[in-house]
C-alpha cells in the first residue's frame, strides 16, 4: 500500500505577507494543525523591464515579488518556532551562493532544527539576477553539477580539500556538517530534458510544479528512465510538487491548474496524488489575504482533497 501523501505550505515570504508575525503565525499554525512540511522560495528582485519572461502566468513576474525575504533567515527562523515540521526549499538558486557558504547555511538550518531540512535547488531563471550577484549565466547547468559535488564534499569529509577552476579550499576543517546522516535529501527542480535527465542521475527528487497530469507524469518517466541508466532504483525517489493556485469563487475551465474554485483545485490534487506525487505544498500567497485566511485555504483544500 502506498505511503500517504505528505502535504506542506509555502511560508509567508513575500509581497503582503513578508513580515514576521505573519511567518511566526503560519509556521506554528501549519504544525499545530497537522501539516508535514514549510517550504521557501528564492528571489532576489523584480527589474522594472526584465529580459527574461516569468515562468508562470502570462510571463509577467507578479508584483508581490518585489519584497521577498531571505530564504535561509525564514527556515532559521521557522526551525526556532517548531519542533516536528519539515522545513524545505524549492528552489535555492544555487549558482547564486558559493558552494562552501550554502553548505555552512544549510548545515546550520539542519542542526538548527534537529535534522528537518530538505534541500531543493534550481538554477533560476533570471539572466539579470545572476549579473546582479555576480554569477555567470553561461555555464550555468556545469556549475550546478560541480556545486552539488561541492556539497557533497563539504558535508561529508573532515579534513575537507577542493582543487578547481571555480573553487580552491585546501585541506580545512569546515562545521557544522548536517545533523541527518549521510545528508538532508537534496531535490533538484527544473522541467528541461538535461535537467529532469540529472534528477535521475543524482537527486533524491523531483521539485515538480502544479500542471497537467499527463504532463507531469511524462516528465517523471524521463526522471526514472534516467535513474535506471545510472543503476540507481527509481522508486526509491519523490516528486515534491508546488501548487500556487488563485482561488476563484466560479468555475474555471482553461485555466486550470493555475486557477479554479477550492474544489476544483482539490480535484487537481487529489489526481496528482493518484499519478504518484509523494508531497504536495499549498503556495497560496498570491490568493490569500492575509495568515489566518492563508490556514483556512489550506484546511478547505486539505479536507477537499482527503490528503
Amino acid at each position: 500500500m502506498p505511503a500517504p501523501v505528505r502535504l506542506g505550505l509555502a511560508l509567508p515570504q513575500f509581497g503582503r505577507f513578508a513580515g514576521a508575525w505573519a511567518l511566526v503565525t503560519v509556521a506554528r499554525e501549519a504544525e499545530a494543525e497537522g501539516f508535514d512540511s514549510l517550504w521557501v522560495g528564492d528571489r532576489l528582485m523584480t527589474p522594472l523591464a526584465p529580459k527574461d519572461r516569468y515562468p508562470g502566468g502570462d510571463g509577467t513576474i507578479p508584483p508581490a515579488h518585489r519584497t521577498f525575504l531571505d530564504p535561509f533567515a525564514v527556515m532559521a527562523t521557522a526551525a526556532a518556532v517548531t519542533t516536528r515540521i519539515r522545513l524545505g526549499s524549492s528552489a535555492l538558486n544555487a549558482n547564486w551562493y558559493a558552494p562552501a557558504l550554502l553548505a555552512r547555511s544549510l548545515a546550520t538550518i539542519d542542526q538548527l532544527s534537529g535534522g528537518r531540512l530538505d534541500v531543493g535547488l534550481g538554477l533560476g531563471w533570471s539572466s539579470e539576477e545572476y549579473a546582479a550577484v555576480g554569477a555567470s549565466w553561461q555555464g550555468r547547468a556545469a556549475r550546478l553539477d560541480a556545486t552539488l559535488d561541492a556539497l557533497e564534499t563539504i558535508w561529508h569529509d573532515d579534513p575537507v580539500a577542493l582543487t578547481g577552476e571555480r573553487w580552491t579550499i585546501p585541506p580545512s576543517h569546515i562545521f557544522p556538517k548536517p545533523a541527518q546522516l549521510p545528508r538532508p535529501p537534496v531535490y533538484l527542480a527544473g522541467f528541461a530534458p538535461p535537467a529532469l535527465d540529472r534528477i535521475g542521475r543524482r537527486a533524491d527528487g523531483w521539485l515538480a510544479a502544479s500542471m497537467p497530469i499527463s504532463v507531469l507524469t511524462g516528465m517523471w518517466k524521463i526522471v526514472k528512465e534516467a535513474a535506471e541508466r545510472k543503476g540507481r532504483d527509481p522508486d526509491a525517489l519523490r516528486i515534491v510538487m508546488r501548487a500556487n493556485p488563485i482561488i476563484v469563487d466560479s468555475p474555471a475551465d482553461a485555466a486550470l491548474p493555475r486557477s479554479g474554485t477550492v474544489r476544483q483545485i482539490a480535484d487537481h490534487l487529489s489526481a496528482a496524488a493518484e499519478s504518484g506525487v509523494h508531497e504536495i505544498f499549498l503556495d497560496l500567497q498570491h490568493t490569500a489575504q492575509g495568515p489566518r485566511h492563508l490556514l483556512d485555504l489550506a484546511g478547505e483544500l486539505r479536507q477537499a482533497s482527503g490528503l
